[in-house]
């Protein structure tokens, strides 16, 4: 049996457990304010058109679904209503317009994702009017990564076709855990029949990359029954496998009231399903990239991280480094230079904006140097599980040690429990450390010791 490279220690684990960022960014979402105004956003997007040669990546919010999941964390709408979607759909189109008209023409789109919410929750003949629309704004290089979040419920053979034919060549479908007990308990009922078709499907109009989400730690799941789960993905061979730890936040989602938290697995339960999963995936031959993330060894993410030049932004891992983000929808995130600009976070709002022609802008940031010299730390901690203090001392002409000496005090417990190798020239994430790379990356948040004793805003971090 092949193994992960390290042992997982329930005890040690149980130790470090507590809520924590996932760092898609720094400084993180929580830090944005309302003082970052739309006519700033339109200033910094005329300053970035005129001086950034970086190529695009867009994200696509489709905060759409049929029913209600019990577990969900993302920014979703609830709804039957297709004229509504269609209202949302028209106000996406003036936005994509309205800031496209800022971005100098020629600038290659390198990755597009659709998320949500559910995209395969629009009609067929919806993804195509948008696929149209987003193909005349935007230039597109030739071997850009277009993604789409899909649902094997209610998907079709056409809907799976349109989003081809606009180009998608990556999936990423829910599963969460094929057991049926399970999906009652988070009222997600999904046969396995439909993920069987919807990879089938997939492979037949010659989508090249699969990714497939599993989430441990909901109701009633047990090591057992979630490695009959892993073994069954397994057998399908996707490319990637993405297994979250569940974000249990009550207090911010108010729907996960709905699950009955005496169902929830035990800490020393969810580090044993943790376990299982990392072992049963490293045994089929797939690379623990990080975090949650599971690729095989000829998947792009896996050999970006041997080569390391991986990635992480709002859409998780990425092999597009270098690219200016910029989000389309409710709530999504555009992240360009030093500015991060989060859009309103209901349908109302946002509509509102678009309806007056004004850029949906919410909440955002501007970053400092220090902002810049964490982000990039912390960055190439989640990607490369090291830092070398020269390069980032080269790059930011700081004497390392000196700039991070609170950092490094924190730090000591991580090397004395051998979850992290310091010396002179490095500081590598070692062992059982790759579990914890959340913890690890704390040592090196300025914010994090003001929102101490307030009400926790991140998921745990086992």
């Amino acid at each position: 049996m092949e193994r992960p490279g390290f042992s997982v220690n329930a005890e040690l684990l149980k130790r470090f457990d507590k809520p924590g960022p996932r760092y898609t960014s720094y400084p993180t979402a929580p830090v944005f304010s309302t003082s970052y105004t739309r006519k700033r956003f339109e200033i910094d997007l005329i300053r970035n058109n005129h001086g950034s040669t970086h190529p695009l990546s867009i994200y696509l919010h489709i905060p759409f679904c049929d029913t209600l999941c019990y577990f969900c964390g993302c920014t979703t709408v609830i709804t039957n209503n297709r004229s509504n979607i269609e209202r949302y759909l028209s106000a996406l189109q003036k936005e994509i317009a309205l800031t496209g008209s800022y971005i100098r023409k020629g600038r290659p789109v390198t990755q597009l994702h659709w998320g949500g919410g559910t995209p395969s929750y629009l009609e067929p003949s919806q993804i195509r009017v948008l696929n149209r629309f987003i193909a005349s704004q935007f230039s597109f290089a030739d071997d850009a990564e277009i993604s789409v979040e899909i649902d094997p419920r209610g998907l079709t053979f056409d809907h799976l076709r349109a989003f081809r034919d606009g180009g998608v060549n990556r999936v990423s479908m829910g599963v969460q855990d094929f057991d049926e007990r399970v999906q009652n308990a988070v009222h997600r009922f999904q046969p396995a029949d439909l993920t069987y078709q919807a990879i089938e499907w997939s492979r037949k109009l010659g989508i090249d990359s699969i990714n497939v989400d599993l989430i441990y730690g909901l109701p009633l799941q047990t090591p057992k029954t979630f490695k009959k789960t892993l073994d069954e993905i397994v057998r399908l061979s996707p490319e990637r496998i993405a297994a979250f730890n569940f974000a249990y936040v009550p207090w911010m989602k108010p729907h996960q009231k709905l699950i009955h938290a005496e169902d929830l697995p035990s800490a020393e339960m969810k580090i044993e399903l943790l376990r299982v999963t990392i072992e049963t995936l490293a045994e089929a031959g797939y690379e623990y990239i990080g975090m949650d993330h599971f690729a095989k060894p000829t998947d792009e993410l896996a050999i970006a991280q041997r080569e390391k030049t991986l990635y992480r932004n709002f859409q998780g891992y990425s092999t597009k480094a270098g690219a200016d983000l910029f989000g389309f929808g409710m709530s999504s995130i555009s992240h360009f230079e030093n500015v991060y600009a989060q859009n309103e976070k209901t349908v109302e709002t946002y509509l509102a904006a678009i309806e007056q022609g004004e850029f949906p802008v919410d909440v955002g940031y501007r970053m400092n140097r220090d902002d810049e010299i964490r982000k990039y730390v912390i960055l190439r901690l989640m990607c490369d599980l090291e830092i070398t203090k020269e390069e980032i001392e080269d790059r930011f002409h700081i004497d390392f040690d000196e700039y991070f000496d609170d950092s490094l005090d924190q730090l000591r417990e991580f090397v004395s429990e051998g979850l992290v190798r310091h010396t002179i020239e490095k500081i590598q994430v070692i062992g059982a450390g790759r579990l914890l790379l959340r913890n690890i990356a704390m040592c090196f948040d300025a914010y994090l010791p003001a929102m101490k004793g307030a009400t926790p805003i991140f998921s745990r971090t086992v």
